[in-house]
């Protein structure tokens, strides 16, 4: 893909899953990246991923609930590898302690409310804040943010999470909207059922029928079919597409 290639992206949340695909795809096209996780174990097998593939890449441990070790972050890519260029943000908390709590606005206990914001909407806010003063200085960059069916479809459970998503598009389009002129693209993807770890450790197979029948293809989702997709919304091949977030679920939803 055109204009990754000798780049620098950071990956806040690659130690595995969507993630880690992400950021081998952005090395296996010639980029610099910078894989960030919770999971510094998981990071750096990733790492090592990616330089047996013959890339370059450097694993941060950092935490999207704290502001120091997201600007820490940031601070590292730019004194290993000179400048960063984008941000792909797919961190959440998919703990059973939080997310396994997660049911319906009667139920969620205010921890959880807090928890789930904190990181996975606001620890967006935390990287977009660390890493877009440096793309606004080069003239541009690109940012993507992970969201989630959830975010436009609801559910049943899960509020907190939903809410959470809701607004990541909302960010996503703020950013677009206030930064677009300055060479800024904000772009987000939602993944329907992707059969990453986590996934496949809950093996909840009623949530994988039901995927199944709603989609209009013949399988669910695995974590190389974001990657690709997240590559290109980064890459200079989608320089015409900004403030969008697309559904990738095989067309469990289908909206305009």
């Amino acid at each position: 893909m055109r204009g990754l290639r000798e780049k620098t992206y950071v990956v806040a949340g690659g130690a595995t899953g969507i993630g880690a695909a992400a950021a081998a795809r952005l090395a296996e096209e010639g980029a610099l990246v910078t894989v960030g996780d919770i999971n510094i174990a998981g990071a750096e097998a990733t790492v090592e991923q990616i330089a047996r593939a013959g890339g370059r890449a450097i694993a941060v441990e950092f935490d999207l609930a704290d502001d120091k070790s997201v600007q820490a972050m940031v601070d590292r890519t730019i004194a290993e590898f000179g400048g960063v260029h984008g941000l792909f943000n797919v961190g959440a908390d998919l703990s059973p302690a939080n997310i396994g709590r997660d049911k319906t606005v009667l139920e969620t206990e205010f921890d959880v409310w807090q928890r789930t914001l904190d990181v996975n909407l606001l620890g967006y806010v935390r990287t977009v804040r660390a890493v877009l003063p440096h793309l606004l200085d080069r003239g541009g960059g690109s940012i993507v943010n992970t969201s989630s069916g959830t975010s436009v479809g609801g559910d049943p459970s899960r509020v907190a999470y939903g809410v959470s998503k809701a607004g990541v598009n909302q960010l996503t389009r703020h950013i677009a909207i206030n930064y677009g002129r300055q060479g800024i693209r904000a772009n987000g993807v939602m993944p329907g059922l992707v059969m990453g770890e986590t996934v496949k450790n809950q093996n909840d197979v009623g949530l994988q029928e039901m995927f199944l029948t709603a989609g209009r293809t013949t399988r669910l989702g695995v974590p190389d079919d974001l990657a690709s997709v997240v590559s290109f919304l980064l890459s200079d091949e989608a320089e015409w597409i900004n403030g969008q977030v697309w559904f990738i679920g095989g067309g469990a939803h289908l909206r305009n």
